[in-house]
């Protein structure tokens, strides 16, 4: 018996071992990406508040108040982007994002259709057998600029139609290493402009070089922008906080795996001095009995 459980320790210690190197070399891997990511996700937020305010300043004269991406509909149909990652082993990440997602289709009345981004949305979307507008966009790592803007005129073009009456991202939010954050945000119809001053919506618009159309023509090119913008700026900062997840998880499990080895090597310690102290015993006893 204490031959055998010695092997069964030395196995166990053996098995965590090579999880251990595993672990590790995942965590390097998430702390190279991240930085990476990081700064990515950085580079894109001044553009994400420029566009913001562009769109704001256009909307802010008077003639756009009815603009069509302005509307208010009754009995809206929500389109939920949800923007979760390619692979698992990144702890709370990705069910963080279903749950959100899922609490917002309840206060939306469950009229929704959904658009997955990565491959964990895709196939929890497509067991759980909800409508899905595309499933093509499997792999959030080759997701660039070119995708989100063409996403970004499919949705415009999905709310000028009536497909769809609402569009609301959800995606985690880089904060930092240590802290990643589930939030949504709605990209259509565009937020209610807060009250300006009078002096304010009567500024001149015709004077300023970079509006040559009318305002509405000016949103109609710019939104459709505007919504491939916030969502690769959704994409960058997601895939920055997977990266995060991911790194502290298998900085986690590292210790775990340190703690069971610690474990195991105390075990396996006290299972020989166990079988050394009973053949002494034997030895003992059998030279008594001669």
């Amino acid at each position: 018996m204490g031959s055998a459980s010695l092997l069964e320790i030395k196995r166990s210690i053996k098995s965590v071992q090579s999880t251990m190197q595993i672990t590790k070399a995942m965590e390097l891997v998430a702390t190279s990406k991240l930085r990476r990511a990081k700064e990515r996700a950085e580079q894109t937020r001044p553009y994400h508040k420029a566009l913001s305010e562009a769109i704001d300043r256009i909307r802010s004269y008077e003639a756009t108040t009815g603009s069509v991406f302005a509307e208010q509909r009754k009995d809206p149909k929500t389109c939920i982007i949800v923007v979760a990652g390619d692979r698992g082993l990144a702890g709370g990440f990705n069910n963080n994002v279903f749950r959100l997602a899922a609490s917002i289709a309840e206060k939306e009345g469950g009229n929704c259709c959904y658009l997955p981004i990565g491959k964990k949305a895709v196939e929890r979307f497509t067991y759980e057998k909800k409508e899905i507008l595309t499933d093509s966009f499997v792999n959030v790592s080759s997701f660039g600029v070119s995708k989100s803007i063409a996403l970004g005129n499919t949705l415009a073009d999905y709310f000028l139609k009536g497909t769809i009456d609402k569009a609301v991202i959800v995606y985690t939010e880089f904060v930092s290493m240590l802290s990643q954050v589930p939030t949504s945000s709605t990209l259509l119809p565009l937020s209610p402009l807060e009250n300006t001053a009078s002096g304010e919506n009567e500024s001149s618009f015709s004077d300023e070089p970079l509006y040559e159309s009318s305002p509405d023509e000016m949103l109609k090119r710019i939104v459709p922008s505007y919504l491939g913008g916030s969502i690769y700026i959704a994409l960058c900062e997601s895939f920055a906080a997977e990266c995060g997840a991911r790194r502290t998880a298998m900085n986690s499990a590292n210790k775990n795996a340190e703690e069971m080895l610690n474990n195991l090597s105390l075990g396996f310690n006290r299972a020989r001095q166990a079988v050394i102290t009973q053949e002494i015993t034997e030895i003992v006893s059998g030279a008594d009995a001669l």
